[in-house]
């Protein structure tokens, strides 16, 4: 059962371990969630000012070259001698050069350019490194097509064929000025500033949000700067999102969106003002717990663990305690029905039982049990005595009852020389004798019942003569069915006594019924009868007379209480009466005796 001790002892711990385990694990995840969130936006936003800082430097020392070149008069004098259609091309070959060892001494004192190219219109193309040289094919490619068309003074990671043919085989971050003018569309040339994009990329993959986020250094339309497109696109939300970052007030900050699959991504972001440019990273929040989530995967086992020890536990500890104690239930249970064998069989032994308190209840209930026992039997025994004593002294009071009346009819008849009358007396006495003194017998066959009645017929017919009617019926096959015997003739004396008192004749009417499990005894007369109230006293009075009372009692109604006690005494709950009677019409007395065959209740 659910409720027994061992199940509530089991439920307790589990309930305490899984409260107690569970509300540390919730409070210890959700302190440490909110500890490192917040170490992680600090780390991660103090990383990107430190990167930011990084990038404004290298943006600047970019711009401090270009600056340096655009302000040089070495510049402007090749630009005019170049822009000059009179001068000899041998001059203008000796400008270019002059030109591309100006180009490498500024690129020599600026280590963070790879190289420094300038372009113009012609298609000629002066480097350091005193590269010079003819080549249009630099105006079909896209950075120079974005300058001339849309004046865009950076463009991102790509690669350059000066790098290329420089056995730099890596991508480039370029920014682009004109020479001459600031504005892209009216100038003859274009100074090329070329930086590795690894300067600008190594630092920025040393920096990690979570196990897997990453950051982005995205242009004025959101495009990545370094090599980083492909992994940008595989971040869908960062691009839906970026307008959320632009927009905000802040120079730097985390925000916290819901992205499609119903989970939170975290968005670290800080704008550079120099440029437009923004630093930006997404991170599925999940990925920053990843170790607390093992950690809190580890303590989920350990308490798992924990709470299969603790019903280990706790099962070992009922076996030692609440099993006894549940067999000693069980022994209560049965000792409630009255089954002692099982009752003491379900008891636990001495040896089975830990714990001096459990010991003794088992010991003691041990003794208590074997001496109830004893007790019931005991008392069990004199009841039975008492029962049968008590039935055979109301069998008793019958005998001498009737006895006295036939011996003053047969007193009567001698003196009036009735001799034949006399003879049937005394031989239907006798024989009703016979049949009376058979006291060992308690029951006997309802056809020997009704035979002892007709006897009884015999001697009552020669007291009253013509005044008495008598009938007795019999509905059924009676068979073997047994009863209780001396039931009939007190019925029968009662009822013709008091039918000759209110009248000249007796209208006695006896029915035997065979039913279904029982027999059904009627006694009809046509008595004075009773009234309601009388009536109802009488069956009050006789369900709760004590037997003592009847046997000492003077009553003329001692024959029907007589015939109900013994009924009571012998059938117990089996049996049931019932009377019916009418003030000047006559009483009906019906008796239901549940028949037995062979001795045994049906």
């Amino acid at each position: 059962m659910f409720y027994s001790l061992k199940n509530r002892l089991i439920a307790f711990f589990v309930i305490l371990l899984v409260i107690s385990f569970g509300t540390m694990f919730y409070l210890l995840f959700q302190e440490s969630r909110s500890i490192i969130r917040s170490y992680i936006e600090s780390s991660a936003l103090e990383k990107m000012d430190e990167y930011g800082s990084f990038v404004q430097m290298a943006l600047s020392q970019m711009y401090d070259l270009s600056s340096v070149v655009f302000n040089s008069d070495t510049t402007k004098k090749w630009d005019n001698a170049l822009s000059d259609p009179l001068l000899p091309e041998g001059e203008k070959m000796l400008a270019n050069l002059n030109m591309s060892q100006f180009l490498t001494q500024t690129t020599n004192n600026y280590s963070i350019a790879s190289s420094v190219t300038i372009y113009r219109k012609d298609g000629s193309r002066i480097g350091d490194g005193n590269e010079v040289s003819v080549d249009h094919a630099f105006q079909d490619e896209e950075w120079y097509q974005s300058f001339a068309e849309r004046g865009n003074h950076w463009d991102s990671a790509h690669a350059d064929p000066i790098e290329t043919r420089r056995a730099r085989p890596y991508q480039v971050v370029s920014l682009m000025l004109p020479i001459g003018t600031f504005e892209p569309s009216l100038s003859k040339s274009v100074m090329k500033v070329n930086v590795s994009s690894d300067f600008f990329l190594e630092p920025l993959n040393r920096i990690h949000l979570g196990e897997n986020g990453t950051i982005f250094l995205l242009d004025q339309d959101d495009r990545p700067i370094l090599a980083q497109t492909e992994e940008f696109d595989r971040y869908p939300d960062l691009a839906r999102n970026m307008t959320l970052a632009r927009s905000a007030a802040e120079q730097k900050g985390v925000m916290y969106l819901e992205n499609e699959r119903g989970t939170t991504d975290i968005l670290v972001y800080k704008k550079l003002q120099l440029n437009n440019w923004i630093l930006v990273g997404l991170v599925p929040e999940q990925d920053l717990f990843v170790k607390l989530i093992k950690l809190r995967d580890f303590s989920m086992l350990v308490a798992t663990l924990l709470l299969i020890l603790a019903i280990v536990g706790a099962t070992w500890i009922s076996y030692g305690i609440t099993k006894p104690l549940s067999r000693l239930a069980s022994a209560m249970r049965h000792v409630q029905k009255g089954d002692f064998a099982a009752a003491e069989s379900r008891i636990p032994k001495e040896r089975n039982v830990i714990g001096s308190e459990v010991e003794f209840v088992t010991s003691t209930f041990r003794t208590m049990v074997r001496q109830l026992r004893q007790h019931i039997k005991v008392e069990f025994e004199l009841k039975l005595l008492r029962q049968q004593a008590e039935y055979k002294a109301l069998l008793m009071q019958i005998n001498p009852h009737f006895l006295f009346n036939t011996l003053e009819l047969m007193s009567s008849l001698a003196i009036q020389r009735r001799t034949e009358d006399t003879v049937t007396v005394i031989t239907a006495l006798g024989r009703m004798l016979r049949f009376s003194l058979r006291i060992s017998d308690d029951l006997v066959p309802l056809a020997e019942e009704l035979k002892y009645l007709r006897h009884y017929e015999a001697i009552l017919r020669i007291r009253f003569g013509d005044r008495l009617h008598l009938t007795i019926e019999e509905q059924g096959d009676t068979g073997q069915r047994e009863i209780v015997k001396f039931i009939l003739q007190p019925l029968v004396e009662n009822a013709v006594k008091y039918s000759l008192q209110g009248s000249q004749t007796a209208q006695v009417k006896i029915q035997v019924a065979n039913e279904t499990g029982r027999v059904r005894l009627s006694v009809a007369d046509n008595g004075p009868g009773m009234a309601e109230e009388q009536l109802e006293r009488l069956q009050a009075e006789t369900a709760a007379i004590p037997i003592d009372q009847i046997l000492q009692s003077k009553s003329q109604q001692i024959g029907l209480r007589n015939v109900l006690a013994r009924c009571q005494l012998y059938y117990g709950s089996s049996f049931t009466f019932a009377i019916r009677s009418t003030a000047g019409e006559g009483t009906v007395i019906e008796l239901y005796l549940p028949t037995t065959e062979g001795g045994k209740l049906e």
